[in-house]
């Protein structure tokens, strides 16, 4: 199953991030366009205090010479499709919170930036639902579990595994794309996703999936040449993920919520193991999310995310850490 190239640009897709209205504390000011991380801090500025939070971080990550630990290699789940589909708005029609991803890669030994790498993610939609696999329903996990969240569960999923569980690759039921997407890394190594917050499906806490590719081109025909360096997911703190229970149509969301220590891929090791950083009004989340995070990877290492759980490391050998 193949897709047409793809591309929408990056001022109009990012700036419609914002209504007219007051997003994140701001007020008409912050409808502007914007493109790539320099810019994104605008979504950002926190109502209370002023501070400009993703701007600080930004000036935070590239002012930095520490090198970081190598990111945490993951599985790629059943729900991958390589359409390549060079955007940076990625919600075509699913509705929920706002979600402005901002990420970077890093060379782990080097502490350089990789600019010109491609950066891909997708997830599901507030539903629990993958584009391309939308016959499976919430996550393909079968009927999910009527515990509150907090109960361990007591029963393995029927079904294709969650996304991120392995398993090898589902057969899509479907032509569809959202909240699927890939962009080349500016010369700071930064890329950004308009997207949607993600929902939850039995089985798995809430993520996003990535990839980085490394050592190719970009060309009509998508990405060329080079390998997968790296496959993660992006995680959400608890707090959060709670806050959104009660919004629609997060709300409608039947399938009992994994928590992050329930998890079964996620290796609890924070900003390594691919917990963004988050940025929202804490009263007002569905006025939006800022997610940002950078990625110490091996630009010269494959990582196609085929690895079980706890399975090997990946690799690279990553130089001793002076900072996370």
């Amino acid at each position: 199953m193949t897709k047409p190239l793809h591309e929408e640009p990056d001022n109009a897709a990012v700036s419609r991030l914002l209504p007219r209205r007051r997003m994140l504390g701001l007020g008409a000011a912050g409808a502007v366009a914007l493109t790539g991380f320099g810019a994104a801090h605008a979504l950002a500025r926190d109502a209370s205090t002023g501070a400009d939070v993703v701007e600080k971080a930004k000036a935070a990550a590239l002012a930095s010479s520490a090198c970081m630990e190598l990111t945490t290699e993951q599985m790629e789940g059943p729900y991958y499709l390589d359409y390549e589909l060079f955007r940076s708005n990625v919600v075509e029609d699913r509705t929920g919170i706002p979600l402005l991803l901002v990420l970077r890669a890093v060379d782990a030994v080097t502490c350089e930036p990789i600019r010109d790498s491609a950066i891909e993610i997708w997830h599901c939609d507030a539903s629990g639902v993958y584009s391309g696999y939308t016959d499976n329903g919430n996550g393909g996990g079968g009927t999910p579990p009527t515990e509150p969240p907090g109960t361990p569960p007591t029963d393995a999923p029927t079904g294709p595994p969650p996304g991120g569980g392995g398993g090898g690759h589902a057969t899509p039921t479907d032509d569809l794309t959202w909240l699927r997407g890939i962009q080349m890394t500016d010369r700071h190594g930064f890329v950004t996703f308009r997207t949607v917050f993600p929902g939850w499906y039995a089985g798995r806490a809430v993520h996003v999936h990535t990839k980085v590719h490394t050592g190719g081109t970009r060309t009509s025909e998508g990405y060329t040449g080079g390998r997968t360096c790296h496959t993660g997911q992006f995680y959400f703190a608890e707090e959060s993920v709670e806050a959104t229970e009660t919004i629609a149509p997060y709300s409608a969301n039947t399938a009992r919520r994994v928590t992050l220590d329930e998890d079964g891929i996620y290796p609890g090791t924070g900003t390594q193991g691919g917990l963004l950083k988050l940025v929202h009004d804490k009263r007002h989340i569905e006025r939006g999310v800022v997610g940002h995070i950078t990625m110490a990877v091996d630009p010269e290492a494959t990582n196609d995310g085929d690895l079980p759980p706890g399975g090997p490391a990946p690799t690279a050998s990553p130089s001793p850490s002076s900072g996370a």
